[in-house]
């Protein structure tokens, strides 16, 4: 062989691993806020929302200061980053926002994405927004509307939603009537921003991973009826934390998701009736990342949460991804791991 078709040879097989890598997704516990790192194929980083500030922990608990930022970046390490190329923040609460100023002081994020300003009516989002913006302004900053594509290598990330406006046509591959619209609960508005949250459908090859944020009532009804605006997703993160507003089920029908992740805390989020939805869901699997201590909650079996303590720990759920829509779901605290066949070779069987 010359050397000439040795370096080409070479250049071949670091091509073709480049291009098997896979997707991953770590789920943090930020104790019913988000914090979703998302590493793509092409090694660039996507931080979805960044868990509580500094605040007051439960009756008779110590307060919390940079409990999430540290569980991010313990994240961060296991995914072998030392950046965040972007970071998107759905909407403005605490839970969400909050750990922006501490994480930033302490990794890199180049380009800040969000929807620009608070409504201004919704104290908790004030409140968040009057800590974050003198951060996010000497950042690189983005204002997405819904269609937009983020400027991911390697992957689509479409929005969906952003500030209380959704899709005006359907994602490709979707555009189904869903059948599930027609025995509805009327959910109003909650009177804050959680319906203008940032939802995003991301795709991998086959697979598809849907994070509505914390979209809810009737907002988050409109996103799959009467017509279905995201088609099927092979995981979904369960909108608004399992509340009792994002217990929508035709957004499960609509979605058909082989396993859906629900980022609920000991006792925040995890709304009975959710469960009750969720887990009634046939070939669809329910993941915690935390025990529900809730009066008549209903959880998952334990191989399938996260953590089960009132907070001391905080165990991820991975997600790894290929682009054939396989993908396997591995939970930290115990080392389970189940493995998910795409929804395509399933059907040829």
């Amino acid at each position: 062989m010359t050397r000439a078709a040795a370096i080409a040879l070479v250049f071949f097989l670091l091509a073709g691993s480049a291009s098997a890598r896979d997707l991953q997704i770590f789920f943090i516990d930020v104790e019913g806020g988000q914090a979703t790192l998302i590493v793509t194929p092409a090694g660039e980083t996507l931080l979805i929302d960044a868990g509580y500030g500094p605040r007051a922990g439960r009756a008779g608990g110590p307060n919390i200061v940079g409990r999430d930022p540290d569980r991010i970046l313990a994240a961060a390490r296991q995914a072998g980053i030392a950046r965040i190329d972007y970071l998107l923040i759905t909407h403005f609460h605490n839970d969400h926002v909050g750990g922006v100023p501490d994480l930033a002081a302490k990794i890199p994020i180049g380009t800040f994405i969000d929807y620009g300003l608070p409504l201004g009516t919704d104290r908790m989002a004030t409140n968040g927004f009057r800590a974050y913006e003198p951060v996010r302004d000497v950042h690189d900053h983005l204002e997405p509307k819904p269609g937009d594509r983020l400027p991911l290598k390697g992957i689509e990330i479409d929005v969906v939603s952003t500030a209380g406006v959704l899709l005006s046509e359907p994602l490709p591959g979707a555009g189904q009537a869903t059948p599930a619209c027609g025995s509805l609960e009327d959910h109003v508005e909650d009177g804050t921003e959680n319906f203008r949250s940032i939802g995003l459908r991301l795709q991998f090859g086959q697979f598809r991973f849907v994070a509505l944020g914390d979209l809810s009532g009737d907002t988050l009804t409109q996103i799959v009826c009467p017509v279905n605006l995201l088609g099927e997703a092979s995981v979904y993160l369960v909108a608004h934390h399992g509340n009792y507003d994002s217990n929508v089920p035709a957004v499960l029908t609509a979605l058909r998701p082989q396993a859906s992740i629900m980022n609920n805390g000991a006792y925040k989020g995890g709304a009975p009736a959710s469960f009750a939805t969720l887990l009634a869901q046939p070939d669809m699997d329910l993941w915690q990342l935390h025990a529900s201590l809730n009066a008549g909650a209903t959880n998952a079996p334990d191989a399938f949460i996260a953590n089960v303590d009132e907070g001391t720990t905080a165990h991820w759920i991975k997600l790894t991804a290929k682009d054939d829509g396989s993908f396997e779901l591995v939970n930290d605290r115990t080392g389970f791991v189940k493995r998910y066949e795409s929804r395509d070779k399933k059907n040829r069987r």
